[in-house]
């Protein structure tokens, strides 16, 4: 399984591409196979100013529904509109394609507490 070494990952399977201020966010190939094929993505944030761990929306699958967390803190700057159309990009691409939002970062230390590739690895086993 892939686990980038250029992010950060959260316990609850996020992931933060960081770029200057501007972190880009979506889900683990681990969480992404846990979920199954994904049906729907609803994300509606835009604008918001948002809390490390605050709920920015929910992925669908086939059997069940899940909530997605912000690893970090910031304004939530951009969604993936392509995700409308083909939500199952999260599954077939989810380090690319499949990203989910992008945001201005509002407390880089935040990042320190994030998981490295490697604790990530360790995580899930």
């Amino acid at each position: 399984m892939s686990i980038p070494a250029d992010l950060k990952y959260s316990k609850e399977h996020e992931w933060v591409k960081v770029e200057g201020d501007t972190g880009t966010i979506g889900i683990t190939a681990f969480a992404q196979g846990e979920l199954g094929d994904i049906i729907y993505v609803d994300i509606d944030c835009v604008g918001d100013n948002l809390d490390k761990n605050a709920i920015f929306g929910t992925v669908e699958a086939v059997k069940t529904v899940s909530d997605l967390y912000l690893p970090i803190s910031g304004e939530v700057i951009e969604f993936n509109e392509a995700l409308k159309d083909k939500p199952e990009l999260v599954n077939s691409d989810p380090y690319g394609e499949g990203w989910m939002v992008k945001i201005k970062i509002a407390h880089p230390a935040e990042l320190d507490d994030l998981l490295d590739a490697a604790a990530y690895q360790a995580l899930i086993g």
